[in-house]
């Protein structure tokens, strides 16, 4: 989320400028400068993979050895049509680990609390989608150990990112 509100900020002074010196910056060269590395940094913000923090967080927790639990866990193979309703299933798993690490008091209960929070975020506004008749519901999926869940939300978040 920092890095969200710093490439927000950034941009927002980066309008200002252009929009008070706009025709100046035509002129001469350093302008023509100034304009191309604003496109760039826009260019750059916009690239940014959104879900690039939760994924940051999913590398801190999969080698946790106090969370152990046994998670429905989505395929990474699904129909592009229901990439949403397999990102909403991990989100709701993700809140089976937060409650497990409030009672056991794991060690990487912030980075878990930091995915649910910056998942949740990301996820379309839209909380009850119209899915597709051949997509699973969560709890039809296989349950799997922590460290596989883990696994297969990553290589879901990856290929959100490509």
């Amino acid at each position: 989320q920092k890095t969200h509100l710093k490439n927000i900020c950034l941009q927002y002074q980066l309008y200002l400028l252009l929009k008070s010196q706009f025709l100046c910056l035509l002129k001469n060269e350093t302008g023509l400068i100034i304009i191309f590395l604003c496109a760039y940094v826009l260019k750059t913000a916009a690239g940014h993979c959104k879900w690039a923090e939760v994924l940051k967080d999913l590398e801190r927790i999969k080698t946790s050895r106090d969370i152990d639990v046994i998670l429905y866990t989505a395929n990474t193979d699904e129909d592009k049509e229901c990439q949403e309703p397999v990102m909403r299933c991990f989100f709701l798993e993700m809140k089976v680990i937060v409650q497990e690490c409030y009672i056991k008091n794991c060690s990487k209960t912030q980075d878990v609390v930091n995915i649910l929070k910056n998942g949740n975020a990301r996820l379309e506004i839209n909380k009850n989608p119209a899915t597709s008749a051949k997509c699973k519901e969560c709890e039809e999926y296989e349950e799997k150990n922590f460290t596989e869940f883990i696994q297969s939300f990553v290589k879901v978040i990856q290929k959100e990112c490509k």
